[in-house]
């Protein structure tokens, strides 16, 4: 049972939920502008973990075909055969069910909005089959976070939420294009899309660039419309310095640094950001 669970966080990449977790949370602190209710935490935390499972799963589902062929991808769970297809779709539906029951256990029109988010989560993996810009849905996957928080705590679309939304499905699509030059080669061989197997290595690395220039300037404007301090401002000029960092590791032609620009830097932008929003607002209010 152990060896099985492993097998199952293995598969859905579970580490990985520190991407999205923290800025999550810095969302309710946001949106609140102090901490809401442990019940609203403890129920948005279930529906993160359980959105951010189902996407992996579908996606690991769905990409099976392509996993098997794919060099880099067979020692994954799914490809050696532990965990099996029927297993992988149980996850996806059990975890999006999850999630619509932790929305309808913070209000009627998150429950009632909730099969969108589940949606997008299932057009993601199946958005490289036909468009080159698939790494901006998986931006709006994450810029449906905090408008989530927003409709769960306040009932209603708060601008700063918008603002965040747009920081946030900018952040994902950039690294997201940087963590796809891994895959240049074979997708065009299997015929699937994506912006660096499309335009190349150099345009790829100019759109991650200015995707991540967009974050920062969303990120300013998030902070203007929730009033944060210089404390969140201070912050946000030292993860750009994080950002400039991760971009300086990949080079044209040098692509051998991008697990560590997209594994331990982008983790280390989601966890800055979610201190400077709890630090900036317990301090200026």
């Amino acid at each position: 049972m152990i060896k099985k669970i492993k097998y199952y966080l293995e598969l859905v990449k579970f580490e990985h939920t520190i991407f999205a977790l923290p800025f999550g949370i810095a969302a309710i602190f946001i949106v609140e502008k102090g901490v809401p209710p442990l019940d609203k935490i403890f129920w948005i935390v279930v529906a993160l973990v359980a959105g951010r499972t189902a996407g992996m799963a579908f996606n690991r589902f769905f990409d099976l075909p392509f996993d098997k062929l794919n060099p880099r991808s067979q020692n994954w769970a799914s490809v050696k055969g532990v965990v099996k297809p029927a297993e992988i779709l149980a996850l996806a539906v059990f975890s999006s069910l999850v999630l619509v029951f932790a929305a309808y256990e913070l209000n009627k029109l998150a429950f009632y909005l909730s099969p969108v988010a589940i949606l997008m989560l299932v057009i993601y993996p199946l958005g490289k089959r036909f468009t080159n810009f698939v790494h901006l849905i998986l931006g709006g996957v994450y810029f449906l976070i905090p408008v989530a928080v927003s409709i769960a705590l306040k009932g209603k679309v708060l601008p700063e939420a918008v603002f965040l939304g747009l920081g946030m499905a900018f952040w994902v699509s950039g690294f997201d294009i940087l963590y796809a030059l891994q895959d240049i080669e074979f997708d065009r061989k299997v015929g699937l899309h994506s912006i660096p197997s499309r335009y190349g290595v150099k345009k790829a690395l100019m759109l991650a660039r200015l995707f991540h220039f967009l974050t920062l300037v969303f990120l300013i404007l998030t902070g203007v419309a929730a009033g944060l301090g210089w404390i969140y401002y201070t912050g946000l000029f030292i993860l750009a310095a994080f950002l400039v960092y991760e971009h300086s590791l990949i080079k044209e032609n040098d692509l051998s640094k991008i697990n560590v620009a997209f594994f331990t830097i982008n983790g280390y932008v989601s966890i800055l950001y979610m201190l400077i929003v709890i630090l900036d607002i317990y301090v200026n209010r």
